[in-house]
């Protein structure tokens, strides 16, 4: 079984015992989604597996926060940012946006990219090498940028 969802159930158990109730929901939440994601997939989850279900769970939480500020619903707002910060703990550390670029930059080098149809390309390599450690759409707006 992975670490990270050992890591995940340990944290559970604490937050029960400390009555946490936000916190509880969450990783309940997040269990519920891992154990999803293994019967798909057949076997039991590596670490980069369940830092995938983390990944598109933040996703969620952040694009639904902006949703409901948008639809002025600041206290749900609210709720999903907390959501997020418990999930946070378990994602690898943000890249920096000067870091990302330095990579994006050699990956373009490498690859001989020259125009926006190499975009595909550029951003599946990239993903590959910055591993959850960077957004999709950050990369994405960098990737774009390089190549006009």
């Amino acid at each position: 079984m992975a670490a990270k969802l050992d890591q995940i159930q340990s944290d559970l158990k604490n937050a029960q015992l400390a009555r946490d109730e936000m916190r509880i929901s969450t990783l309940r939440l997040l269990l519920s989604e891992i154990h999803n994601t293994q019967i798909q997939k057949g076997t039991d989850l590596s670490d980069q597996d369940v830092t995938a279900v983390l990944q598109r769970e933040a996703k969620k939480r952040r694009e639904a926060a902006v949703g409901f500020r948008s639809g002025g619903r600041e206290e749900s707002a609210q709720k999903e940012e907390a959501e997020l910060k418990v999930l946070q703990i378990y994602l690898p550390a943000e890249m920096d946006s000067e870091e990302l670029t330095k990579i994006v930059e050699s990956t373009i080098t490498e690859m001989g990219a020259t125009s926006m149809a190499d975009m595909g390309k550029v951003m599946s390599a990239v993903m590959g090498k910055v591993a959850g450690r960077a957004d999709g759409t950050q990369v994405s707006t960098i990737v774009k940028e390089k190549l006009s």
